[in-house]
């Protein structure tokens, strides 16, 4: 099983760059199955059904979310009608779920969604939901277990991956929109602390920067745009799956003048 994973996507250049790429990129791989998530997709804030039903039509399978989920209410019936996850640590009662199930390549595949706590809305407590669900996942025979762990702090992430390591397929990290350099396969557990956006390159966080500067500048709040035209990066990493463990990784990083870099996981045994 080959699956694959994209970051936050932050507004219609996040959409643009996933709309030209990803299904060239599911043949030339032979990608059976793409998660991504859609937190930041529609004006950077949430997703709209016209957006989240646009992204599911360009060739991803299954959506995860995170802290900026609930931004656009039109989202709680798209949780139960689409293949689409909130954090699955919101306390019970909240709509939605953050773990499914799927049928990839005659085997079955778990997504799990899960957010941290430094910096984020309150929600049960990440480690304990995310080693429980995963317990009963595999006692229900499932192996292959993909994890999107939505957090601000690395340390969070990383002990995410001390906790589940060789128990889950992967474990990748969002929110900080800014990707880190340490991919690597942990006895058999692939780990990136954050893959990083797919949207605009060259302003703060995919947002354009005058807001963001004058906060810095003056401590005075605004409402963070997401730029009419920038320049756009798509940053997908792909996951060779067997038995439950990965066996082969790598992140691709698309620029939208044509350069490619590619970056390997290593392995740690």
């Amino acid at each position: 099983m080959k699956i694959a994973f994209i970051g936050d996507i932050v507004g219609r250049p996040g959409r643009m760059m996933i709309q030209e790429h990803l299904k060239r990129l599911r043949r030339e791989h032979g990608i059976d199955f793409v998660i991504a998530n859609y937190e930041n997709a529609s004006h950077g804030f949430g997703v709209t059904q016209k957006n989240a039903q646009e992204l599911l039509g360009m060739g991803i399978d299954c959506m995860s979310g995170g802290n900026h989920t609930w931004d656009k209410k039109e989202i709680e019936p798209l949780l139960e009608s689409l293949p689409m996850l909130r954090p699955h640590n919101y306390p019970e009662g909240v709509k939605g779920t953050g773990c499914r199930i799927f049928d990839v390549a005659g085997e079955k595949l778990a997504v799990l969604n899960i957010m941290g706590h430094y910096g984020m809305p309150y929600v049960d407590n990440a480690f304990r939901c995310a080693r429980d669900t995963v317990a009963h996942l595999k006692s229900e025979g499932i192996n292959h277990i993909f994890l999107d762990f939505h957090a601000e702090a690395s340390s969070e992430k990383r002990g995410m991956l001390m906790l589940l390591a060789g128990e889950v397929s992967g474990i990748i990290g969002t929110h900080t929109h800014v990707g880190s350099d340490d991919f690597q396969i942990v006895g058999g557990t692939a780990y990136l602390t954050d893959i990083g956006l797919s949207g605009c390159r060259d302003n703060v966080i995919g947002m354009d920067a005058k807001v963001p500067l004058d906060r810095f500048l003056t401590g005075v709040a605004g409402r963070f745009e997401v730029p009419e035209k920038c320049r756009k990066i798509l940053q997908i990493a792909v996951m060779s799956l067997e038995e439950g463990r990965c066996i082969d990784a790598f992140k691709l990083k698309i620029f939208d003048d044509g350069r490619v870099f590619r970056t390997d996981a290593w392995v740690e045994e």
